[in-house]
């Protein structure tokens, strides 16, 4: 696939790139190192970029984007002030509005166009959100990822101890790792399952690095998606190459 275009995701946990072209993403390369710019220096390398769209969900970061600017012909930073390949309407005020939700949105809008979808991202946080049919992005709820969950319990707790859950989980712990496990994950299956089953006639999205876990545990027409954000940045780059 030519390289034309750098799609950035900076989420809390860790940092995903990708080169995209016409609206498709190649090999997709991860950080979790502190130090963003130098891994996505050494991602850009000798290749000439023209467009780059970066999503944060961190602190704006002016020497990056000055950088990242000087290496392309185009940066496009995503917020809710950008123009869009499709015309997305808010259901509520949207300028705090997360740029990964954005494009995860965008992307849900330009995917699945006249159907009303729910758009479900397993990360760090577990983010609900709701795009109507006619692209409307109705709005969301956000609580606590699965990982989160598990670290809170271990980091706000004496005795509880961090633990990574298996492919099969129990009803009901016999034992605390087990109580563990089946609190988090069938307590995360439930709290989906709640949204699924008041809006029965939507189509469900999931996306995100828990994503394929969870779908795994769902009886449910389900498309997953795992990186719904960078489809999302990579129609945004396509848009702006074209104009």
């Amino acid at each position: 696939m030519p390289v034309t275009n750098l799609l950035i995701d900076i989420g809390n946990s860790n940092c995903k790139a990708a080169f995209g072209c016409k609206g498709e993403i190649g090999e997709i390369y991860r950080s979790s190192n502190e130090n963003l710019l130098d891994f996505i220096l050494q991602t850009i390398g000798e290749r000439g970029i023209n467009v780059i769209v970066l999503s944060t969900v961190r602190e704006d970061d002016p020497q990056m984007q000055r950088e990242l600017a000087s290496r392309c012909r185009r940066l496009v930073v995503v917020d809710s002030s950008i123009k869009l390949p499709v015309e997305l309407k808010f259901g509520f005020p949207a300028e705090r509005l997360g740029s990964d939700r954005l494009a995860g949105a965008l992307a849900v809008a330009m995917l699945f166009p006249g159907k009303d979808c729910i758009k479900f991202d397993f990360g760090t946080a577990l983010t609900v959100d709701f795009i109507s049919g006619d692209g409307i992005f109705s709005g969301g709820n956000i609580s606590l990822g699965m990982r989160s969950r598990f670290r809170a319990l271990n980091t706000f707790t004496k005795r509880l101890p961090m633990i990574t859950p298996g492919e099969e989980i129990c009803d009901f712990g016999k034992n605390t790792a087990q109580a563990l496990e089946a609190g988090v994950v069938l307590g995360m299956k439930f709290e989906v399952e709640g949204y699924m089953n008041k809006y029965p006639h939507h189509t469900v999205v999931f996306t995100g690095g828990d994503s394929f876990y969870f779908a795994e545990k769902l009886k449910s027409s389900i498309f997953v998606i795992p990186n719904l954000v960078l489809v999302g940045l990579a129609l945004i780059a396509e848009y702006y190459e074209q104009n």
